[in-house]
């Protein structure tokens, strides 16, 4: 009978110590020998096991799996199919693919996680979507990425859904053929060139807003737009007696025009700024005082009447604002050529104010005001305030803000950090429920994941994307899309036309180097 007591027991072996190798293996044999009988002698008869093998450890069926019918091979299993709800199926697989937008709103592409088509309109959105405050939008994104084709793209889908487009700023002159191909309107400013634009026209007043108070708004609109002018040209916030001397240099024009029937003009404001006694006449002031502070706004406004941008914006406007116009674009392709976006601002600023007046129509619908190129304006306080206005403004205006620059540090170009300026272009980004990142360079990965709260995944993802490929967050859900284009939308939004010309637009008669012919096939 087997007793549990009964044990037997294998010691080490130990070999003389100058013994050889054969010796030693021989030795190892022998205790492995040993070790296999003392473990079959504590076992049963019926379990023991061949040398090497622990009986425990081997496999309860044969490699080829469990025999009979009960191997489940050969199609025999048949299981009930699980129906579940999407909700349901998205809980139980998490993490693979977002839901997506919905089907309403403007086609963009394709979701290249989920495998399904991408659409997008903040108007749609809002009220619907959770946490979409907004309809404003930020575009960043690399050259040659096609951010611009998406912008563009965008705005021409968009007129299919009634929107209306406005392109303050388009200081490329790239949006002028699309204007043409929606049957829009274009305005080209900038030297010698006959578009007149009087930043100081009045507002069509709304129904229902007395002759009093829209007299009031209309004044405030125009204070606010010299301000503005002359902060962009001093680089500075203005004095109060400045601010005074605007005052009164504004109402002494309107008295005239009203009193000759005609609009006023910024010559005029400039005249009076720069004639002390008719300041000092109508304030009242007989020591001369607010004549000598208002010296740099009359120097300052000066520019915009005698300096570079003379005859632009001191003159009758030569153009009317079209509202039924599916696109408006102001070409200022003209101006800041030269390194200085001063001009360029300051047209930009009067452009926005002209424009103001069909944006402030209730009647309007609801349209897109884009700014393209957004960067070279980034550095003047004076129009992030306009801008900032317009962005708090957008829901009650149904305005959707469009904002596309290069990189996310150009946010950071405003000003140090605690300035007024980087509040500003930090606030911008803040107002901004979307936001659309095209490939960021290694550099800037940093500083986009900082301002963007970008997590360790996409910020991964922001550096490997390809042309047409952005991150899109809306409203804190994330998605990759790939922007497709139609073939007409190529060609018009083909911003690379001069990097794929054929060599014979630059040949000359007498070539300096020969060329090769295959190459020049290609």
């Amino acid at each position: 009978m087997y007793s549990r007591t009964t044990r037997a027991y294998a010691s080490r072996l130990f070999v003389p110590r100058k013994s050889d190798r054969r010796m030693a293996r021989a030795a190892r044999k022998q205790f492995a020998a040993a070790s296999d009988r003392a473990l079959n002698a504590a076992r049963p008869e019926g379990r023991k096991a061949r040398a090497g093998t622990d009986p425990d450890l081997r496999a309860a069926y044969p490699p080829a799996g469990r025999p009979g019918p009960a191997s489940a091979r050969g199609g025999r299993l048949k299981l009930p199919a699980h129906r579940m709800t999407t909700a349901t199926a998205s809980g139980a697989y998490p993490f693979l693919a977002e839901g997506g937008l919905g089907a309403q709103g403007i086609y963009v592409g394709r979701d290249v996680h989920a495998e399904a088509a991408f659409t997008y309109d903040p108007f749609a959105l809002y009220g619907r979507l959770d946490g979409f405050t907004n309809p404003n939008i930020l575009l960043a994104g690399v050259i040659g990425m096609g951010k611009s084709a998406l912008a563009k793209s965008l705005a021409v889908r968009a007129v299919a859904f009634d929107y209306r487009i406005y392109v303050p700023c388009d200081p490329k002159g790239e949006w002028t053929v699309v204007a043409q191909e929606l049957g829009g309107q274009t305005i080209a400013l900038g030297p010698g060139l006959h578009g007149r634009l009087n930043p100081l026209d009045a507002p069509v007043r709304p129904p229902g807003v007395s002759e009093t108070d829209w007299a009031g708004e209309v004044r405030k609109r125009r204070l606010l737009l010299l301000g503005s002018l002359a902060k962009t040209v001093l680089r500075r916030d203005l004095h109060p007696m400045e601010h005074t001397a605007l005052d009164v240099a504004l109402d002494q024009a309107v008295t005239h025009a009203d009193a000759t029937g005609t609009t006023p003009l910024l010559g005029e404001v400039a005249y009076v700024l720069g004639s002390p006694e008719r300041l000092d006449g109508a304030l009242g002031e007989l020591s001369g005082r607010l004549g000598q502070a208002a010296e740099d706004l009359a120097h300052a406004l000066r520019r915009l009447v005698h300096g570079d941008l003379a005859g632009m914006f001191d003159a009758p406007s030569t153009v009317d604002f079209d509202p039924d116009a599916p696109m408006l674009s102001i070409d200022l392709s003209r101006l800041g050529g030269a390194g200085d976006d001063t001009a360029l601002v300051l047209a930009m600023t009067c452009a926005s104010a002209w424009m103001e007046s069909a944006l402030a129509d209730p009647k309007g619908g609801r349209r897109w005001v884009i700014y393209d190129e957004a960067w070279r304006v980034m550095r003047h306080v004076a129009l992030l305030e306009r801008m900032q206005s317009q962005w708090k403004l957008s829901r009650g205006l149904g305005i959707a803000n469009m904002i596309v620059i290069h990189r996310l540090s150009d946010l950071l170009t405003a000003g140090d950090a605690g300035s007024r300026g980087r509040a500003l272009a930090e606030g911008l980004l803040t107002d901004c429920s979307t936001r659309i990142i095209y490939r960021q360079e290694a550099d800037q990965l940093g500083s986009a994941a900082s301002l963007l709260g970008l997590t360790g995944v996409e910020t991964q993802a922001v550096s490997a994307l390809t042309k047409g490929r952005g991150l899109w967050k809306v409203a804190g859900r994330s998605f990759i899309t790939q922007h497709l284009l139609h073939p007409r939308e190529r060609e018009l939004f083909d911003t690379d036309a001069r990097m794929h010309a054929k060599v014979r637009e630059f040949a000359t008669s007498a070539p300096l180097i020969p060329m090769n012919p295959r190459t020049v096939s290609r």
